[in-house]
């Protein structure tokens, strides 16, 4: 991170939508000003738990960095919240969780995911990068049976074929990069929140922004023209670098 941040980080719990309790969190650990670790989870509110799931995943996350920026040293912290999330399970609860991660420090960024649970990257207005999904649906893409835009309601969207809880180990995605000189913005979200709101709006609201919550703010008015009244619980974390 170059220089000093203004609004360099926000992260928004938004309301429970049209279920009876939000089994999402969100997590964020500061060291210094310029260093930061962010987590947004989503329990699988199928299997039971996932509010506790989600809760372990980041808080197990959280406790564990320790400045890690290399794409390869954020794999271990998320093996530790996948065996913490298996440690919390009982016969009649098999809890599960999605995870994504963001880690800022000394001018890099690294980011990990499992699940559906979405990174989206973000350089002067742009969008640049966004993860893949470990789902049904995002093979279904892969096959050509789909495109991209056409995952968001796909028969089988509720497939996670990843995610903390399962049995065995969990290979995290991982990914990094030194940052450049700009102004940088990344937004960690469930798929609660990135069903209902496209990419090209992101970048749209993104320009238009003042900082980060308002940002958030923009995108969420977007969200609560289109959900349905039983709709997801839904979670974002904005992140924004400037020079």
């Amino acid at each position: 991170m170059r220089g000093e941040t203004r609004n360099a980080i926000h992260c928004n719990l938004y309301r429970p939508g049209g279920r009876p309790s939000n089994e999402d969190t969100a997590r964020a650990r500061r060291q210094g000003t310029d260093t930061l670790c962010l987590v947004v989870a989503d329990g699988l509110g199928g299997h039971g738990g996932g509010k506790t799931a989600s809760f372990t995943a980041a808080k197990s996350i959280c406790a564990a960095w320790q400045g890690e920026t290399d794409p390869e040293g954020l794999r271990p912290l998320v093996q530790k919240a996948h065996e913490a999330v298996l440690a919390a399970q009982t016969p009649t609860c098999q809890m599960k969780s999605t995870v994504v991660m963001l880690t800022i420090a000394n001018g890099q960024a690294a980011w990990a995911h499992v699940g559906d649970s979405r990174l989206y990257r973000f350089h002067e207005g742009t969008l640049e990068f966004q993860t893949r999904d470990r789902s049904a649906s995002q093979v279904a893409v892969l096959l050509g049976d789909i495109t991209q835009d056409q995952i968001r309601f796909h028969e089988d969207r509720s497939r996670i074929l990843r995610a903390l809880g399962q049995e065995g180990e969990v290979k995290a995605e991982v990914g990094g990069m030194a940052l450049q000189p700009g102004k940088y913005a990344f937004l960690l979200c469930t798929d609660g929140f990135w069903e209902y709101v496209l990419e090209p709006e992101m970048e749209e609201d993104l320009r238009a922004a003042a900082n980060p919550e308002d940002w958030l703010a923009r995108m969420r008015q977007r969200l609560a023209q289109r959900v349905p009244p039983d709709n997801d619980n839904n979670t974002a974390a904005a992140v924004w670098l400037e020079p």
